[in-house]
């Protein structure tokens, strides 16, 4: 599995612990995702982008607002001049699923065009 893979899929609704991903699960798809890490004890992944300026930064973040709401799942973000932090994580699985893989995967793909 690797990111352009990733990023072809598309989020499916995942309600329950059942679509909760295991420990070697995550270790197996960050490993496809450079730069992202684990955060909060498990439950979320994350990764700040750094860009030039504000107007850049914007734009990223318009964007993946535009990308989470075609995947119906949506990312916290933190954001200030340059750079922007992107946190995934499913609270209605309870930590990460599949879906916080393939969205931080399509973030990657808008950035590598």
């Amino acid at each position: 599995m690797n990111s352009t893979d990733l990023a072809h899929e598309h989020c499916v609704a995942r309600k329950g612990s059942e679509h909760a991903l295991s420990a070697e699960q995550v270790a197996q798809l960050l490993a496809a995702l450079p730069g992202w890490s684990t955060t909060q004890g498990g439950k979320a992944i994350v990764k700040d982008f750094r860009f030039e300026d504000f107007h850049r930064t914007l734009g990223f973040i318009n964007a993946v607002g535009f990308m989470a709401n075609q995947q119906d799942h949506h990312p916290d973000l933190e954001a200030g001049y340059g750079h922007c932090q992107v946190m995934w994580s499913t609270h209605d699985v309870g930590g990460l699923s599949r879906n916080d893989f393939i969205c931080a995967a399509k973030v990657e793909a808008l950035l590598a065009r």
